[in-house]
């Protein structure tokens, strides 16, 4: 579950030409992910957070998505990470992290009524 989620066009290139950079990769991402105290619905939080605070929108788009679809992460949960980046990153960061929450969220609403 939590190695699939990170995996980009360009890591999953890897896994064919450089096997070693692949597995280095995929390696540090495990130790991340199995915190020692937190939990990975905390850390996947924590990492909405900082991508939205940095108001990267693809970074923030596929953080957001996977919270909800892999971990259930609700709406409401995001928001309060998003009142966070409001307080410390600003209006611009929150305004476009906010964006992108309703517009994944209205994506994931569609493809469920479409099935």
């Amino acid at each position: 579950m939590k190695g699939d989620v990170y995996y980009g066009k360009g890591i999953r290139e890897l896994k064919d030409s450089h096997q070693d950079l692949f597995e280095l990769v995929s390696n540090i991402n495990d130790t991340v992910w199995e915190g020692k105290v937190l939990d990975y619905k905390t850390q996947k939080l924590i990492a909405i957070g900082i991508t939205a605070s940095r108001a990267d929108p693809r970074a923030t788009k596929k953080q957001m998505r996977s919270a909800i679809e892999v971990l259930g992460i609700t709406k409401e949960e995001i928001v309060d990470v998003l009142r966070v980046v409001l307080l410390t990153s600003g209006m611009p960061a929150f305004s476009k992290s906010l964006q992108i929450l309703n517009s994944v969220v209205a994506s994931i609403e569609e493809e469920e009524n479409l099935e």
